[in-house]
């Protein structure tokens, strides 16, 4: 396998902290079965937002007594992960604060590994057993606000329990992973192309950024060098995912300030961008356009469409901004510290609206297509929609530039370099999709995955919605919220 060499647990927790402390962020930890050696396998992934480089490391623990020394006190988000380890490997976490489920809700069989090679395919799911542990704020004015699983409109599943006194809310509890589907296991086994076609049902609206994130892990792994020609195409896809959905979120976040008019103008914008997905690529959400080494579009956007939507949305804009009501909701709502952000490990514009500087474009994208921005001090629901705003008007002037500098040509590489039919490769790749850092890791054998891990931006950032939201009063929820747009089934995978 071309990875690094095997560490001690001692030497990976150095080696994890030297990377923290240079300003690299933790990306990924997952583990592998090696069924054959008796052995799970755990990589560890850092990468750096200055540089785009990606590091990492691997440690082995025993697959029939594993333990594994947690890495919680270096970083918050290791410890999910390793809950996450724990929940799908059976890997028993030694010093984590929290070692409670994760992923697996109570009804889950105590003994069911699923990511395990020899994991039954069939289980038997008892009764819902014991209750979902949660700190209890108790208190002669505290009160409770179940809120969900199921919600009214569209989205997606999710528990939140609110505890409350008058209108503040004291603590908000969220239970996620209940659209959990599989997604790593029926990535096993895969031919490389058909994983990239699953890939992009990870979360549907972000369907350019998995493909293409997958797409390039698989390259990694084969050793494949890709046309420049075929990354301004796939550069042009994910900024036009990023385009219509922060528009559609621009929208959005009017509406639950009571500005319907806002909202229907902004969707109004979007179905012009859907529409112009499918004259350039076949599809609306972009799909069926990535595969190894290639991306294919019918015609390369209208440069004078995409000029005419960035008036519509200036426009939009200036309307909003003039609205005194809807200015008195957004400023100092859902705040999020720049210290909370960082110990957390945010990413995308929950990071950025916090003041830290979290965009892989500016390393990995041609300097002519480079985002020319800041980042934002508030942590403010005022400062994400900002960023929001601000990341549609780039992502619009992207692909602009890229439709003027380049003619569609038939962008396909023939030869894929085989390796040797015995040997696993390893491939990592990590890219900006438009909610934030989108991480994929693949091990390859005979042109199908043997393991793929995901890290939707999501999983990162579900955690710092319930700090953002202590102190808020209950009303002001939806519109903290729809400002982080967090997707359950990308973090629920």
């Amino acid at each position: 396998m071309n990875v690094t060499p095997t560490l001690s647990q001692t030497e990976v927790y150095l080696s994890i902290k030297r990377s923290l402390e240079d300003g690299d962020r933790l990306a990924s930890i997952f583990a592998t079965d090696d069924v054959e050696n008796g052995l799970l396998r755990v990589i560890y992934l850092t990468v750096s937002p200055a540089s785009g480089r990606i590091t990492r490391a691997m440690t082995t623990i025993d697959r029939y007594k594993p333990k594994l020394a947690s890495l919680a006190a270096l970083d918050f988000s290791a410890g999910r992960f390793e809950r996450e380890m724990a929940d799908l490997f059976g890997v028993e976490l030694i010093g984590h604060p929290q070692p409670m489920r994760l992923v697996k809700h109570a009804h889950w069989p105590e003994e069911y590994y699923p990511l395990r090679k020899d994991a039954p395919k069939k289980v038997d799911f008892p009764p819902t057993s014991g209750g979902y542990p949660f700190v209890e704020v108790k208190g002669d004015s505290v009160y409770e606000i179940p809120v969900g699983p199921i919600h009214a409109g569209m989205i997606e599943p999710g528990h939140f329990r609110f505890s409350a006194v008058g209108e503040s809310i004291l603590k908000m509890k969220a239970r996620l992973w209940f659209v959990h589907r599989g997604i790593e296991k029926l990535m096993e086994n895969q031919p490389l192309n058909e994983a990239i076609t699953l890939a992009e049902k990870i979360s549907g609206d972000t369907s350019a950024g998995h493909s293409v994130a997958l797409a390039r892990a698989i390259e990694d792994a084969l050793g494949v060098i890709v046309d420049p020609e075929i990354e301004e195409l796939r550069i042009c896809l994910v900024e036009l995912e990023a385009a219509y959905n922060h528009i559609n979120d621009v929208g959005a976040i009017a509406n639950d300030v009571g500005l319907g008019i806002i909202n229907a103008h902004a969707l109004n914008i979007k179905e012009a961008l859907l529409r112009i997905n499918k004259e350039s690529t076949g599809t609306r959400l972009l799909r069926g356009t990535t595969k190894v080494s290639e991306t294919k579009f019918n015609s390369l956007p209208d440069p004078e469409k995409l000029g005419r939507i960035e008036t519509d949305l200036e426009e939009l804009v200036e309307i909003l901004f003039s609205s005194s009501v809807a200015m008195d909701r957004f400023v100092g709502a859902g705040y999020l510290s720049n210290r909370d952000a960082l110990r957390m490990g945010c990413t995308g514009y929950v990071a950025m609206a916090s003041g830290i500087k979290d965009d892989l474009r500016d390393c990995q994208y041609p300097t002519w297509a480079r985002p020319s921005h800041g980042v934002a001090a508030d942590g403010d629901v005022l400062a994400r929609l900002n960023l929001r705003i601000e990341g549609a008007k780039q992502a619009l002037e992207i692909v602009r530039n890229i439709s003027s500098r380049i003619a569609i040509k038939q962008h396909t590489q023939t030869s894929i370099p085989l390796p040797d039919p015995h040997d696993e490769k390893i491939g990592v790749s990590a890219l900006q999709g438009w909610r934030g850092r989108i991480v994929h890791s693949v091990i390859v054998k005979d042109h199908r995955i043997l393991r793929a891990k995901i890290v939707d931006p999501s999983f990162m950032n579900w955690p710092a919605l319930a700090v953002a939201l202590e102190g808020s009063i209950v009303a002001d929820f939806p519109l903290v919220n729809k400002s982080f747009n967090l997707s359950y089934a990308g973090n629920d995978l």
